[in-house]
């Protein structure tokens, strides 16, 4: 990661990634295989198969699998931040710039939080080829944070 690109005082709370990746039994990110990999200080990783589940019809990875994945790494990200008892996170806008494409293999995304205030969060996601760290996609997130009533 870039030491020193964005500045957040929050600090994730400390969950192993087995619970991290239980969270996507039955959901969209348990059907694309999407998998967090990895949780820093401030940035997640997760990783997903570039196959069948995630081509467009020609064979490409789908931008619109790679922004499930922006989405699924700032939404992991901001749920470490946050009281889930108390609130919880959705996705309020998100956005992808396809740089190149990639056919098979694994993708890794790397979400870094860019602002953790205490209604929004702003997520910089950027996604690499895993087998030659080409960079595939950059994109941002923007979560809400909604109290539970």
């Amino acid at each position: 990661m870039t030491e020193g690109l964005y500045l957040c005082t929050m600090k994730f709370k400390t969950v192993s990634l087995e619970e991290i990746n239980r969270y996507s039994t039955n959901t969209l990110m348990g059907q694309l295989g999407i998998e967090c990999t990895e949780v820093g200080s401030d940035y997640i990783v997760a990783t997903m198969p570039v196959d069948q589940r995630t081509h467009q019809p020609m064979g490409l990875l789908h931008g619109g699998a790679s922004a499930a994945l922006i989405e699924s790494i700032g939404s992991m990200g901001s749920t470490l931040l946050i009281d889930l008892e108390k609130e919880y996170p959705v996705g309020l806008e998100v956005n992808a710039n396809h740089i190149g494409g990639v056919k098979s293999g694994f993708v890794k995304g790397i979400g870094k939080v860019v602002h953790a205030g205490k209604r929004t969060h702003l997520w910089q996601v950027d996604i690499f080829d895993a087998a030659t760290n080409r960079l595939i996609c950059t994109g941002r997130l923007t979560v809400m944070i909604i109290a539970r009533t």
